[in-house]
């Protein structure tokens, strides 16, 4: 795709979001009692990157709804993707934890994933793992558990990891890139994971050089201090 192609789909992306952003907008004005209209438009409006829009939106429907339980933690939740979208991890991580039932799997899964962004794999691990608790078979959090076990350097229970995420979803290319990483280490066959992930995730695969120089390095460490 070129530069060109990129640009014109970007444009259209916005466009469309500004139309969906003048529909609800249009939906709330008409239906202000529809508490997932105000959830709705934040979410466009964080696609957008109007993060400081999406806050005082949410903001005011927490007042508006504050009576109905299952619409307030629905807007915590979307509050809380505002602040992770914005980067502001310590904020989006007091919204998650206030979670009730309903949510609590989807918030510790974003908490890790906060904790993760901010470098601390161990914590993001903890909340990872609590939230497979009550969703075991969901991908995107077997992915998280997986990718923390291998920032922290558990090599064979990332390994574990990653391939419940590959049995689920074999055209998963991170998780194969990150699987042949792992392989790398352990001195198994990798070239069939990154071949896997060049083919379907080109741009994870060319950001992955670093990640693949740093263990290639870290394995000619060990072979150097083996041999001494």
């Amino acid at each position: 795709m070129t530069e060109k192609q990129t640009g014109q789909g970007r444009d259209q992306d916005k466009e469309r979001s500004e139309q969906m952003v003048h529909e609800l907008v249009q939906r709330i004005d008409s239906h202000p009692g529809d508490a997932d209209a105000y959830y709705e438009l934040a979410t466009v409006l964080v696609d957008l990157n109007s993060f400081a829009q999406a806050e005082e939106l949410l903001m005011k429907a927490l007042g508006l709804f504050a009576a109905q339980p299952a619409a307030v933690e629905k807007l915590h939740y979307g509050l809380g993707n505002v602040y992770y979208a914005a980067q502001d991890y310590t904020k989006a991580i007091a919204e998650f934890d206030q979670l009730g039932a309903q949510l609590k799997g989807a918030g510790y899964l974003m908490m890790a994933q906060s904790y993760m962004a901010s470098g601390d794999h161990k914590r993001a691990l903890v909340f990872g793992l609590t939230a497979l608790g009550s969703q075991p078979k969901d991908i995107a959090t077997l992915q998280v558990v997986a990718e923390n076990l291998l920032a922290l350097g558990n090599m064979d229970q990332a390994a574990q990891y990653y391939d419940q995420v590959l049995a689920l979803d074999d055209q998963n290319g991170r998780a194969n890139f990150d699987r042949g990483l792992v392989a790398m280490v352990q001195g198994e066959d990798y070239g069939p994971y990154f071949k896997a992930a060049k083919a379907l995730d080109p741009q994870y695969f060319e950001k992955g050089q670093k990640k693949l120089a740093d263990i290639e390095r870290f394995i000619q460490t060990q072979k150097n201090e083996t041999k001494e």
